[in-house]
């Protein structure tokens, strides 16, 4: 099976899909590297992109052509502007052009774009047969050539061109194997290491000692910095696609902290004062708890809104592991949170991730929302286990215990976008992970009944029964049940 780093499963990028707008966006990139390879992207006139499957079907929702359309333009999603997003696509629209960026051995170029007949949705043709996702880009060149190239997003980001090994650059030789929750244990028990130390050997193949612990610093703060920027939105106001969805992190954010001091509300200016004031807010239950769904719902509202998140491991999903790992943080016994701990965290979750993705799936338009909210939930179990002192056995009994309670799950967004019933659900994820931890911390491994394995291999079989409308195409569940206007998509 293919090696894959814990830094695959947590990647930097934009809102509000990871398999339908990040994965579209690599892909293009993907695709003007050919053009550059080939030296004739100063001959191309025209690109065509063509959605397929769940990309067709949901693909307006979740910005699946303004991803397109930035990547044609050059943006990355790591490093673009978020703010100027909504502007830049409102100019191509207008201009009708977009222009390609340059390359070692081409120059920028720009060329006529028209939206409605060079992004084309193909909602009532059958899906391509490798995947749900698949999106095929085709460069008309002067001379009449056409060069095409077929990609499909398989979930989290991660993207296979046809024709292209699935393990790609990944197959590499690691010291420790970990294809299953099993293999792990054998590690674990052989070695005496934790898992987040069996997972670092790992990312020594890909990474200097340094490096990976810095690596995974950046992307916690990442996290932080989303939670944060959901926390204190602009405005309250409502969220972008029609569905008039209202930002609630903002608002209840003030809530809990209001009265905290002898003054009314602490000020704060930064991420670091925020945190400050809520590790000092409270240690009633009660009020944790609607911490935990604060910090959730705050990263998916950023994402709904075309925010920087970190996938974990989908962007769908990724509100469940920041808001564990920032309960984590802020509200373990004094002095038990620390850096080392986020980075064990990370290693376990990632590691969790990993398992998911070999084993079964981490694509709804694949699995349903048991790929993403629940492989979600169970990493974040796992991670918190493992910070609060759990064994291997018990780190991957939380694992199993989430998702556990997660199967079956479909994914129904409604009007596609990433919203209703998305952005609560990330809420309910992260809950249950936290529940999911405590119960294997009190218990024993060894008189479990139900292994990781075995839910993922029944989480993979219940994903194939699943019935087609429930995988990310907007045709069955809430998306139409539910009726609601919408002026735009």
């Amino acid at each position: 099976m293919e090696a894959i780093s814990v830094f695959d499963i947590f990647k930097i990028g934009v809102g509000p899909s990871s398999s339908h707008t990040m994965g579209p966006w690599r892909a293009a990139q993907k695709f003007l590297a050919v053009l550059h390879q080939r030296r004739v992207l100063g001959s191309v006139v025209r690109v065509v992109t063509e959605l397929y499957g769940s990309l067709a079907k949901t693909g307006h929702g979740h910005g699946t052509d303004i991803a397109v359309m930035l990547a044609l333009s050059g943006d990355d999603p790591v490093t673009c502007d978020t703010s100027t997003i909504s502007d830049r696509i409102a100019a191509i629209k207008e201009a009708r052009r977009i222009r390609l960026p340059g390359g070692p051995s081409d120059r920028p170029k720009s060329i006529d774009f028209d939206y409605d007949h060079d992004i084309l949705f193909h909602v009532h043709s059958p899906p391509l047969p490798f995947h749900a996702n698949g999106i095929r880009f085709t460069a008309h060149l002067e001379s009449g050539q056409r060069i095409s190239e077929t990609y499909y997003s398989v979930g989290g980001g991660f993207v296979v061109q046809e024709g292209e090994h699935a393990t790609g650059d990944r197959a590499v030789t690691l010291p420790f194997h970990c294809n299953t929750g099993e293999d792990i244990l054998r590690h674990c028990r052989t070695t005496g290491m934790s898992i987040p130390q069996i997972v670092f050997q790992n990312e020594r193949v890909w990474r200097a000692d340094a490096d990976i612990r810095a690596g995974l610093l950046a992307i916690w703060r990442a996290m932080a910095e989303c939670i944060y920027r959901g926390c204190h939105p602009a405005t309250d106001g409502t969220l972008p696609g029609g569905l008039e969805v209202a930002r609630r992190g903002g608002v209840m954010n003030r809530k809990l902290i209001q009265g905290f001091g002898s003054s009314g509300i602490r000020e704060y200016d930064d991420l670091e004062g925020w945190l400050d004031v809520v590790r000092h807010s409270t240690r009633e239950f009660q009020q944790i708890l609607k911490w935990v769904s604060t910090f959730a719902l705050a990263v998916n509202e950023e994402n709904a809104a075309f925010g920087r998140v970190v996938t974990a491991p989908t962007n769908g999903a990724a509100g469940v592991v920041p808001a564990v790992m920032m309960y984590y943080w802020c509200f373990s016994p004094p002095g038990r949170s620390t850096e080392q701990g986020i980075i064990d965290f990370m290693l376990t979750a990632g590691e969790i991730g990993s398992l998911f993705k070999k084993g079964a799936t981490i694509s709804a338009a694949m699995g349903g929302c048991q790929a993403e909210i629940g492989v979600s939930s169970a990493m974040a179990a796992a991670g918190l286990s493992q910070c609060l002192g759990g064994s291997p056995g018990q780190v991957l009994m939380a694992a199993e215990i989430a998702m556990e309670h997660h199967l079956g799950m479909t994914c129904d967004p409604i009007k596609g976008l990433v919203q209703i019933p998305c952005i609560e659900r990330n809420t309910m994820g992260a809950i249950k992970a936290i529940t999911a931890a405590n119960i294997a911390l009190e218990s024993d491994p060894d008189k479990a009944r139900v292994s990781l394995d075995d839910v993922i291999k029944t989480m993979w079989e219940t994903a194939q029964d699943m019935m087609g409308k429930y995988k990310e195409t907007a045709e069955g569940g809430l998306a139409v049940n539910v009726s609601v206007g919408i002026s735009e998509c």
